[in-house]
């Protein structure tokens, strides 16, 4: 399988006064707002480091949902917070938190799946930081 999406950014203005939109291609953003504050303080809009979450989180997740029902389990519920970390300049951390509802399956058999959807994961793969990765089961 091959495809090709796409997003657009667009910015005007300097780089501290500035401002920019992000559009993707599902236009599930639409000139969603972009600026310094959005992405380095508290400004409604978005940003690129938040966008990389968003993208980590929801590739893992369906990853391993891919993984966990080739094994024989149905999940109830999966739930991954991404949380990047950006610092001097570089995305330095991404750690995935990962809380799962799997019926009958063992706490070891959830860690390794996750790990491996870690591990094979579209974005992780393409990510250049370490991953570290948290799960809890509930049971």
């Amino acid at each position: 399988m091959k495809f090709t999406r796409n997003a657009n950014a667009n910015w005007k203005g300097t780089g501290m006064e500035g401002n920019g939109t992000i559009t993707t291609q599902s236009t599930t953003l639409n000139n969603a707002q972009l600026s310094f504050k959005t992405r380095f303080a508290e400004g409604v809009g978005t940003n690129p480091e938040e966008l990389i979450a968003a993208a980590h989180a929801g590739c893992f997740t369906m990853q391993l949902s891919f993984l966990l029902s080739e094994a024989g389990f149905v999940p109830e519920d999966l739930n991954t917070v991404a949380k990047v970390t950006f610092e001097d300049g570089t995305i330095t951390l991404i750690t995935l938190e990962l809380t799962g509802s799997v019926p009958g399956i063992s706490v070891e058999d959830f860690e390794k799946s996750a790990q491996k959807a870690k591990e094979i994961c579209p974005i992780s793969k393409l990510l250049n930081t370490e991953i570290v990765l948290k799960t809890t089961l509930l049971s």
